[in-house]
Order: structure tokens, then sequence, then C-alpha cells
């Protein structure tokens, strides 16, 4: 399933990785649907899997990537919900470092994610629906100065 570019972006809770204990855990991504959509991909590049790394405290995602003849394409899951970045390297966190899809990232959409565009991910926080957010979200938004759906979304605040 492919982001429209055309609806707004709604951050459910947890989309920030921050929560409190009150508030109840957050959602899980299928780290299992995410390798066999990484999997897929990589038949489909014509590649293979590079290294695959999980979520470790405090960033919101887990990494991986396809390597094929055009090079290394690093792959973000998002750890809460199932959303699919691409950035040009491995990083801490991100902000605008996005890349738009390559095309075979369909078989992400197809094992249950959404893909999101670098358009997308440069969204300003103005224009995404940010009300499901907590106050503790919020408070860390401001804290780490995060201005857009990406920098929300592939963090490693702490």
């Amino acid at each position: 399933m492919a982001m429209d570019e055309n609806s707004s972006f709604s951050l459910p809770r947890g989309a920030t990785g921050f929560f409190r204990p009150e508030d109840s855990s957050l959602p899980e991504t299928d780290r299992r649907a995410f390798r066999a959509g990484l999997y897929a991909a990589a038949r489909l590049a014509g590649g293979t899997v590079g290294e695959v790394e999980d979520r470790a405290y405090p960033r919101t995602f887990h990494t991986a990537s396809v390597i094929d003849d055009a090079g290394e394409s690093v792959i973000l899951c998002h750890a809460h919900h199932p959303w699919i970045a691409f950035a040009q390297e491995r990083r801490h966190g991100y902000g605008q470092e996005f890349l738009a899809p390559p095309w075979w990232s369909s078989t992400f959409a197809q094992a249950g994610f959404v893909v999101l565009s670098a358009e997308t991910l440069a969204t300003p926080l103005s224009d995404v629906d940010t009300s499901a957010l907590t106050q503790s979200e919020w408070s860390a938004v401001r804290l780490h100065d995060a201005t857009t759906l990406g920098g929300v979304l592939f963090n490693a605040w702490d």
C-alpha cells in the first residue's frame, strides 16, 4: 500500500516512539513480515539482503539493506507502525535525509506495509494530523525540534 500524496497523514499514538507506561504499551510492527518483504525485494532487484539490524533503544526503527547492481539501498521499518522509508546511509536518526522508494519497493506494500515517499516524509508537521499524539510525545517533538513527518517517525530520541 503506497501513501497517497494527496491525503493528509495522521500520526497515531506512539508514532514518535514515546509513551508513558500508564498509556499502555505501543504496538509492534511484524518483523517477520518486514523480513519477508525484504527478501522478496532482494529477489526482485536481483540482489542480496545486506545487514539487518533490529531496533535498539532509543531508535524507533529497524534497519536493513538490499544490495544490487545499483549499490546498497538502506531500508527503514518503523518499530511500532507498518511504515517503510528509504535512506542513502545508515544513521542513528533521520530528519530529511530520505530517498524515493526504489522500483522494487512494492514488495513491502504486498507484505502489508505503507511505503512512504521522500516527499511525504518531508511534509511539515503543520500539515500532518497530530491530534492523537500525547503530551509526552509533543514534549519530545518540541525538545528535539522535529519539524517534518520523517523526523518524527524515524528518530533516536532519548
